[in-house]
């Protein structure tokens, strides 16, 4: 049957695209779908720098599992809980896997806040996470306030089936992209005065995709801001385990007990998952941490639509209570990331490219503004298709992370081997070569013809003060002064 005819028979939700994959994020994925890079049976491939995966670390998780059969059921040595773990269904969870979890939330926050297992709810993943605390925190056609650049599959998490809006807090560049109370005021208020009600402010710590964290007084900030006009804050902490360098990273658990003692707890809310941290996306394992009772309760029920199995939940209960390996894991795993990010960055600098500086994340937020035909949205996703068609690299434009900026892209580098980001940093610096070799040929024809000419000096007549008219002039000389700072695309090779 056409699509039109569905669109008959099937919900809104069903037929419509709320869902934001015609989006140019998404749409990179799907070009390194059709012609995925392999060093050795397709070298030519798109490599995928668009998707945020840790796959540093695995092996340590993989050696880990290995000395220790007991952790599945499917072993002899853990057989004996094969019929516990099998039948249980218990919306709580395992008690064992809830304990460790909080312990586990705990270290990776500097063991200076303690976790409640109880307020521990599982959920498919951090998309489950979101998911169900916008169904538990607004109405469709409700709104969070989220500061820009932001996550482009919050649109799909919190707005497909919930049905919420998600309104920007507009940050910028020239702070690096901090929030300040002014940008959130002017959001707030803003909604307002569109009849809009805004029931949250969603951000996430460390950001994705900055790659930075945010520091103790703007989360003070926000939680004295949302007790001030009652409305909840999300804090999507996902990559807290994922900090490689100085500054630390601070969540807003302990913010709320020693920075802003008068904050209303019900209004506090926290996502977490163990996707980013270890690696583990297809286990799907999220996490709603929240210090409303009521959220809790309703949560729970709800996490029947997407409960973590019994079996995962066993294995990662052994896991994450094993302190030793717990703390060699985060470590390791710290240094690797730095590594890493080391490697991509100094790897750009060789050609002048700048990133963000971050500490944070599996990813960087590469600055490619000069490469711009003009300053726009156009000119960006120009620039990104012939990253992702020539170029032959996913990288995700800033638009697609509502970035009122062109020309910033997020490009992911701990999902790859040492080789396969060879490849990619040799493409990158190719690229950009050829463009500045191109660049600099334009200018110099501009000036060649420039001189031949025979243009005069343009002469600009300044008034004295008092209104007489100058007695001398500016000459503007140089054969650069006039051009266009924008250029044509240079086309990759």
């Amino acid at each position: 049957m056409a699509s039109g005819g569905n669109g008959l028979l099937l919900s809104r939700v069903a037929s419509g695209d709320g869902h934001g994959e015609n989006s140019s994020y998404f749409d990179g994925w799907k070009a390194y779908d059709m012609n995925p890079f392999d060093l050795h049976s397709n070298s030519d491939g798109v490599i995928q720098m668009g998707l945020a995966e840790n796959q540093l670390s695995l092996d340590l998780i993989e050696e880990w599992s290995l000395s220790h059969p007991e952790a599945s059921i499917c072993t002899p040595q853990g057989a004996s809980q094969f019929r516990r773990i099998a039948n249980f269904q218990d919306y709580h969870g395992l008690p064992e896997f809830r304990e460790a979890m909080a312990k586990f939330m705990g270290r990776v926050r500097g063991g200076k806040v303690v976790f409640d297992p109880d307020r521990i709810v599982m959920s498919g993943g951090a998309t489950g996470a979101q998911d169900t605390l916008a169904f538990c925190l607004a109405d469709p056609g409700d709104a969070y306030l989220v500061p820009t650049p932001y996550y482009p599959a919050f649109d799909r998490d919190c707005c497909w089936r919930p049905g919420i809006k998600l309104l920007p807090i507009e940050c910028h560049s020239s702070n690096g992209f901090t929030l300040t109370r002014e940008a959130l005021v002017s959001a707030y208020e803003g909604a307002r005065r569109q009849g809009t009600r805004v029931k949250g402010i969603l951000i996430t710590n460390p950001s994705n995709p900055l790659g930075t964290v945010m520091d103790r007084g703007t989360l003070a900030m926000l939680a004295a801001f949302a007790t001030e006009h009652r409305v909840h804050l999300i804090c999507d902490e996902i990559y807290a385990g994922s900090v490689f360098a100085k500054p630390e990273f601070v969540s807003i658990a302990e913010v709320i007990e020693r920075d802003v003692p008068g904050c209303n707890r019900d209004l506090i809310h926290i996502a977490y998952s163990l996707s980013k941290d270890f690696g583990l996306p297809g286990f799907r394992v999220g996490i709603i941490y929240s210090y409303n009772d009521a959220v809790v309760a309703c949560a729970r029920k709800m996490s029947s639509f997407g409960l973590v199995s019994s079996q995962t939940q066993y294995f990662l209960a052994k896991m994450l209570a094993d302190d030793e390996f717990m703390a060699r894991f985060l470590a390791e795993s710290a240094r690797r990331l730095a590594a890493r990010h080391e490697r991509f960055t100094a790897g750009l600098r060789e050609v002048g490219i700048a990133c963000l500086g971050g500490n944070a994340g599996l990813f960087s937020w590469m600055d490619l503004r000069s490469m711009l035909r003009d300053k726009t949205p156009e000119a960006e996703l120009e620039l990104w298709r012939v990253i992702i068609n020539q170029v032959k690299l996913n990288v995700s434009p800033g638009t697609s992370f509502h970035c009122n900026e062109p020309g910033w892209f997020r490009v992911c580098h701990a999902n790859m081997d040492d080789e396969t980001m060879d490849v990619a940093l040799d493409r990158i610096r190719c690229f950009v070569r050829k463009y500045q070799t191109n660049n600099n040929k334009r200018k110099a024809a501009a000036a060649e013809r420039w001189a031949a000419s025979g243009a005069r000096p343009l002469r600009l007549s300044l008034p004295r003060r008092g209104g007489a008219a100058a007695a001398s002039h500016l000459a503007l000389s140089s054969p650069l002064a006039l051009m266009s700072p924008q250029s044509p695309m240079v086309h990759a090779s």
